[in-house]
């Protein structure tokens, strides 16, 4: 499967209260359910107005058609080609320099 983040705008999401988001999570889990192993959430970040989510999929289509499913909110979603953090500084090593 392939890594993509998904942005969603909604506008006060933040403000969502732990049950809001609970209900919000559960509906999402249904809709990856049926999608019967196409798709996997990995987490999301809640910001004042969007959603960032972290799916792996199949595809591209598959992360809209979750959306669409659901009646989820799909401003468009990218595939991760790289996963960087401060350990990305230090030196690499002759295998990694293969890759």
């Amino acid at each position: 499967m392939r890594r993509f983040v998904i942005e969603r705008t909604m506008a006060g999401v933040g403000m969502l209260t732990p049950e809001q988001l609970q209900v919000h999570a559960q509906k999402t889990n249904e809709v990856v359910d049926a999608l019967a192993g196409r798709a996997q959430w990995v987490q999301s970040y809640v910001t004042d107005d969007k959603l960032y989510c972290v799916y792996l999929a199949d595809d591209l289509e598959t992360t809209a058609e979750h959306a669409l499913s659901g009646g989820f909110v799909f401003d468009g979603a990218h595939e991760v080609r790289a996963v960087i953090d401060p350990t990305t500084a230090e030196e690499l090593t002759s295998d990694e320099q293969t890759r």
